[in-house]
């Protein structure tokens, strides 16, 4: 992509609205504007993050067993009102009416809509345990929208709803999203621990948030030190597993860790002082069971073994990535702008031609920008005219995890500069070495 002919709106000053790192950054990067209070839209660079984002979800939710589907953002009330939440929900939820004066809704989660796709097209134990998810855009009211995308009142979810037979097979499907979630955050580049938590509104009797530890959290959480280091699940997980998935939910509850809402100042004194950490915290995801909670009222129920109708088991599981973005940056960002993790970072390399229109720095950055598309890297391709401080700026704000930098100087000793963005160590090197660095 070359900038000259990208859509990236750079701000050179720091937004007055912007309360916290990652609000501030987003709209300086260019990769989000607001367009009424609490509802963002998602500019490109934004959107590439986002969708890289999505990408690991994806890959997660897939790898555990889950499968996607797509359901409306617009729900009938008559599907609410079945369930008993259409009334007691609150003013978060948006209600509306279409032309012939029916009830709708812009929905906040989808547990009844998912509930009736399950009634009307499984009977059977036989297709049981079943996982759907899907990636959508979701609205809650809120009443004080804050901290750019972290809060907002229109917001992206991943949601998964787990249907078993049984308690003990909802336990396992639950312990499947568990392990999957430990996996999905340490792909972003984040470390999250799982607390016990508050149902709130979507009910339940078994609740874990994951949160990240940040200064800018909007609650104080309280853990054991030791999450910190604990070993994250392999790829080679295997989540039919049911005694292997136990042993890591086991593993990662055995020591002391609840958000405010459900702390417990005598069971946090046991542990040793130092072993004590209390923080502020970021949710990225939370997961439920809520057992028959959803599927007797509405009817979601399958014949068994015994021929008997049994109402089935219910469990769902929520990521925000338009939260998860913001989350990303307020654990890894310095004085300069944003630090990618590379696994989600808009573009993989920046050239950076520091004499655009200089005919041998031209025909360098060029040789590297094919080289390197060819070899499937996304690479941003600085061919403005601007400055050489104002190009260090922008590669610096929009974290891009590696620079290659072309100026005249060195490109007639036939040698570019890389520079990682993390610890911003520079190299010099020949421009063959440079490509085969990131070809090979």
């Amino acid at each position: 992509m070359r900038l000259s002919r990208y859509f990236m709106p750079i701000l050179k000053e720091n937004p007055k609205e912007a309360e916290i790192v990652s609000h501030r950054l987003m709209l300086r990067a260019g990769m989000i504007r607001q367009q009424s209070q609490g509802i963002y839209s998602w500019l490109p660079l934004g959107k590439r993050v986002l969708d890289k984002v999505n990408a690991i979800i994806r890959d997660e939710q897939n790898r555990a067993g889950a499968i996607e589907l797509s359901m409306p953002t617009l729900q009938s009330a008559e599907l609410w009102q079945e369930s008993g939440r259409y009334d007691a929900y609150g003013k978060e939820m948006l209600r509306i009416k279409d032309r012939q004066d029916r009830p709708m809704l812009y929905g906040p989660t989808n547990e009844e809509m998912v509930t009736d796709i399950f009634r009307s097209s499984v009977k059977s134990y036989k297709d049981l345990p079943l996982n759907l998810y899907h990636i959508q855009l979701k609205f809650r009211d809120e009443i004080r929208p804050r901290f750019g995308t972290m809060r907002s009142r229109e917001f992206m979810m991943k949601d998964a709803y787990s249907f078993d037979l049984t308690r003990e097979g909802a336990e396992h499907s639950y312990n499947k999203m568990f392990a999957a979630y430990l996996r999905t955050f340490d792909r972003l580049g984040l470390r999250a621990i799982p607390m016990r938590a508050d149902t709130g509104p979507i009910g339940g009797k078994l609740s874990h948030e994951f949160i990240i530890l940040a200064d800018t959290g909007e609650s104080e959480v309280f853990c054991h030190k030791d999450f910190v280091d604990f070993d994250i699940p392999g790829a080679h997980t295997d989540f039919d597993s049911v005694e292997g998935l136990q042993a890591i939910f086991d593993k990662w509850t055995s020591l002391y860790a609840a958000t405010s809402e459900m702390h417990d100042e005598a069971a946090f004194n046991a542990v040793p002082e130092g072993d004590r950490l209390s923080a502020r915290g970021i949710e990225v995801g939370h997961i439920f069971y809520f057992g028959t909670k959803y599927s007797e009222p509405m009817g979601a129920k399958v014949q068994g073994p015994d021929g008997k109708e049994h109402f089935v088991h219910m469990g769902s599981y929520g990521i925000g990535p338009t939260r998860l973005v913001p989350a990303i940056i307020e654990a890894s960002h310095d004085d300069n702008g944003i630090i990618w993790p590379a696994s989600v970072a808009p573009f993989d390399i920046v050239v950076i031609n520091m004499k655009a229109g200089d005919q041998a720095c031209d025909d360098t950055c060029e040789l590297i920008y094919a080289a390197l598309t060819k070899a499937g890297k996304d690479v941003l391709y600085d061919d403005t005219d601007d400055r050489a401080g104002t190009k260090f700026a922008t590669a610096d704000l929009i974290g891009v995890p590696v620079q290659i930098i072309a100026g005249p100087r060195a490109v007639a000793n036939g040698e570019v500069e890389v520079k990682d963005r993390k610890t911003g160590a520079r190299q010099t090197m020949t421009i063959e070495a440079a490509i085969n660095r990131f070809v090979a």
